[in-house]
């Protein structure tokens, strides 16, 4: 439970990243749907081994709900994880990586 925890919040917050990197001002024009396109890929590549993918609450939320296991009581980490993933890469993104980006 502790790696599928670590590796979606990981992957998570370097999904963030590459999102806001590719729709940054200083990328160029055009290329944010390959390069997010490409991470997504590469996220489902590395996780499905050890948790089988979530990247989204909505689908781990439907399949937790259809699922004649123990799903439901799993749920709490799809939902947390991408959370916390989405706010670590936010706040790597703000303070490393924005330089020369406008902060309102």
């Amino acid at each position: 439970m502790q790696s599928a925890l670590l590796i979606e919040v990981l992957l998570t917050a370097g999904f963030l990243i590459v999102i806001l990197g590719s729709t940054s001002k200083a990328a160029p024009a055009g290329f944010a749907p390959i390069a997010i396109g490409l991470a997504l890929t590469l996220i489902h590549l590395i996780s499905i081994p050890v948790t089988n993918t979530s990247v989204n609450p909505a689908r781990s939320t439907g399949v937790a709900i259809f699922a004649e296991t123990g799903a439901m009581g799993q749920l709490w980490l799809f939902w947390l994880a991408p959370l916390v993933g989405a706010a670590v890469g936010a706040l790597i993104w703000r303070v490393l990586l924005s330089t020369g980006e406008e902060q309102d």
